[in-house]
């Protein structure tokens, strides 16, 4: 484990200072939860599309259910494990850059596993209209991407919050279809 963990650490070191200050502000954008609203939007107008209002509807609760699950489980995660964030462990934030202060723990990310969760969700509502919809997922590579960049979480942090997010993204899909029959509606 500690093996593990050292070249957790090397990766990081050598990812992170890959960045420049002029990417700094892209980075910090791509991190930035509104920045991704025209994304959301787009998906509701499909869903909406594809689902009409009543379904919508449901399908946006159903998400705000995995997103507060997500959020819940994921600090437990971190709750339990207790991992410094990079920024905040002082044998390494001399040694990487640190672009944006984060508190709490490290891992595994919350940003990665909620990004993936909710991408997964969506793709498997929508691919059977949609085949494009796997682009969604730069989402969630551009939010993995970025917490490393920023040096807030180690690699193994958000490949544990993606790997984490496809299982919930797809428990959840799997939770939907159980209950939408139940509930009358299908179309």
């Amino acid at each position: 484990m500690n093996y593990l963990i050292e070249k957790d650490r090397e990766l990081l070191i050598f990812l992170n200072n890959l960045g420049t200050e002029q990417w700094d502000g892209f980075w910090l954008n791509v991190t930035n939860k509104y920045f991704w609203i025209p994304l959301y939007i787009l998906i509701l107008i499909a869903i909406f599309r594809y689902y009409g209002w009543k379904r919508t509807l449901f399908i946006l609760f159903i998400t705000a259910l995995l997103v507060t699950f997500t959020d819940q489980f994921v600090n437990l995660i971190k709750e339990t494990t207790a991992r410094l964030r990079p920024n905040h462990d002082d044998s390494i934030n001399h040694l990487i850059r640190v672009v944006k202060n984060s508190g709490g723990y490290s891992f595994v990310s919350g940003h990665a596993t909620n990004a993936t969760a909710v991408s997964t969700f969506f793709i498997l509502l929508i691919r059977p209209y949609f085949k494009s919809i796997y682009l969604i997922l730069i989402w969630p590579i551009l939010f993995v991407c970025s917490r490393v960049y920023l040096g807030v979480h180690y690699p193994i942090d958000v490949a544990g919050g993606v790997i984490l997010g496809f299982l919930l993204g797809y428990i959840f899909y799997k939770f939907y279809q159980a209950v939408t029959p139940k509930l009358g509606l299908l179309q």
